[in-house]
């Protein structure tokens, strides 16, 4: 039988005492546990199990032993070696002992009642040994199993085997361990949801930055038209509910306001809400956007990325022109959003993320299902609640005070003096057409705002003048365009934007924001057309 120190006079104790609460990974708190314990002249195996939920329950060995499914204790932590065979490491967490029932054998009973088990001597006490042969065979003469207890709750148990007898003043020192185990424990735990809460800080603060960058927020909703009373109500009833939403409508008419006042109303307020412009990310790239990559996944991957999927987890993801999804692509977004799980390109691990889903679009999605291009199965995944968004010239007696409160923030933002909205202004403003919708006035007032020399405001509208608009409006529907023509006018309009520019596709008065569209969208109509800038 090997000499032991006495534990009163082991150094290796007392600098295990102070290691242990310096430590801050519960990896590495209990990998440092039982690998110093188990380096101990006299100690076999050191283990420690930690009560979590019920996971493999269908094929857990001791099933037919367990008096509650819900919950059992996990080995988290192993080291030890035989003495027969020094290549055998026992160091494995899935073997027989993986989980342990509570209150089932000895180890289950010091979880179940928190007192801890010591065979002084198996000699003498072999009943209490799960695999006599094995004790027998390794020379395993005393246990000694303590309850990992915090503030009056067992946490786990710390197990340590031995190839002498168990000494009292060693107990005292495996119960003082079992304490500063037990704190330190919960302190690692604690570390790791800083540190987890930390990341998704950081994750929501990355992409609320690209937000702020990118867009230009309508602000609160404004006006008092019937059609936008309408959109009100039906956010009213779906906002609570957790249904997923499809918001349609025409481009710059505020799908993406609707979709922020659904997650405002919801329970998931207080979590975040991630936007994803499907029509920007290019293709080799979706599941990354979406499931984010491990750092060498490809080139270009130099460090580990979290996905939309894992920003958004416990708010609202806004798939925003989602008709814009390849349809290659489309079946692993409707996997995530029916089962909640997902992988990092690259990563073998499974996440889960919990998330609910707003989307929206200007294309007629059923008419994308029918013409192959888009996956019936997600458009009823997604088309849970319809909501269809009025385009501007439907809801003109809005015109007035949006207009007012796109003034008052447009000249606070460029620090300019407020300027008077004339009668005569809204009145042009209500007689204009508003093809480029709420995201167009906008974009009208903060030209006028940067152009006007007055104290009122002066707008300059597009050629294609009102009296047109109105006349086109009443008259009969003109004949059908073919696509060449449609193109031809698509071109004619965006060279006229682009000379009314001076050549330039983005920022304040650029020809996008004359279209009402994005620059990339502008960009890429520009490419399919083959039109080069017409001015520099």
């Amino acid at each position: 039988m090997p000499t032991r120190r006495a534990p009163e006079n082991s150094p290796e104790l007392k600098a295990l005492l102070l290691d242990v609460a310096a430590e801050r990974s519960l990896e590495g708190l209990l990998s440092l546990i039982v690998r110093r314990v188990a380096a101990m002249e006299h100690v076999a195996l050191c283990r420690v199990w930690l009560i979590d939920r019920g996971d493999v329950c269908a094929t857990c060995r001791l099933r037919e032993e367990c008096p509650d499914q819900s919950r059992c204790l996990h080995l988290v932590a192993s080291a030890g070696r035989s003495e027969v065979d020094r290549s055998d490491v026992w160091d494995r967490l899935d073997g027989r002992f993986m989980r342990f029932p509570l209150g089932v054998r000895k180890i289950g009973h010091v979880a179940a009642t928190g007192d801890a088990v010591v065979v002084w001597d198996t000699s003498q006490e072999m009943k209490w040994v799960a695999d006599p042969a094995w004790a027998e065979r390794e020379s395993i003469r005393g246990l000694a199993a303590q309850p990992l207890v915090f503030r009056g709750e067992v946490i786990g148990v710390f197990a340590v085997f031995m190839r002498s007898v168990v000494e009292v003043d060693e107990l005292i020192w495996y119960r003082m361990l079992a304490d500063h185990v037990a704190a330190a424990i919960v302190n690692a735990r604690a570390f790791a949801e800083i540190d987890r809460l930390k990341r998704r800080l950081e994750i929501e603060n990355a992409y609320l930055r690209e937000e702020v960058a990118s867009e230009g927020a309508f602000g609160e909703m404004v006006g008092s038209s019937a059609a936008l009373r309408n959109t009100t109500r039906q956010i009213e009833v779906v906002a609570d509910t957790g249904a997923s939403v499809l918001i349609t409508g025409e481009s710059g008419t505020g799908k993406e306001l609707v979709a922020r006042e659904i997650h405002r109303r919801s329970g998931r307020r207080d979590g975040p809400m991630i936007k994803v412009n499907c029509a920007a990310i290019p293709r080799d790239l979706y599941e990354s956007e979406f499931f984010g990559h491990v750092e060498g996944a490809f080139s270009g991957a130099v460090r580990d990325r979290a996905g939309r999927f894992e920003a958004a987890d416990g708010g609202t993801l806004f798939l925003d022109e989602v008709g814009e999804i390849p349809i290659e692509l489309q079946s692993k977004l409707l996997r995530v959003l029916q089962e909640g799980t997902f992988e990092r390109v690259g990563e073998a691990r499974t996440r889960e993320s919990d998330v609910r889903v707003v989307a929206a679009t200007n294309r007629d999605l059923r008419a994308e299902v029918d013409a192959g291009r888009f996956r019936e199965d997600l458009y009823y995944r997604l088309n849970v609640f319809p909501i269809e968004v009025a385009p501007l010239r439907q809801r003109r007696e809005d015109i007035p005070e949006l207009a007012h409160c796109f003034l008052e923030a447009t000249c606070q933002r460029l620090n300019r003096p407020m300027l008077r909205l004339t009668k005569a202004t809204v009145e042009e403003l209500l007689r204009y057409g508003w093809p480029g919708n709420v995201r167009e006035l906008q974009n009208v007032i903060e030209r006028g705002v940067i152009t006007s020399t007055g104290r009122s405001l002066v707008v300059a509208l597009p050629a294609a003048d009102e009296r047109a608009t109105e006349a086109a409006e009443e008259s009969e529907p003109e004949r059908v365009l073919t696509a060449a023509e449609m193109r031809e006018r698509e071109r004619e309009n965006i060279v006229r934007a682009l000379e009314v520019s001076g050549g330039r596709v983005s920022g304040a008065g650029g020809a996008a924001a004359l279209l009402g569209m994005r620059p990339s969208t502008l960009s890429s109509r520009m490419k399919a057309l083959r039109l080069r800038r017409v001015i520099r």
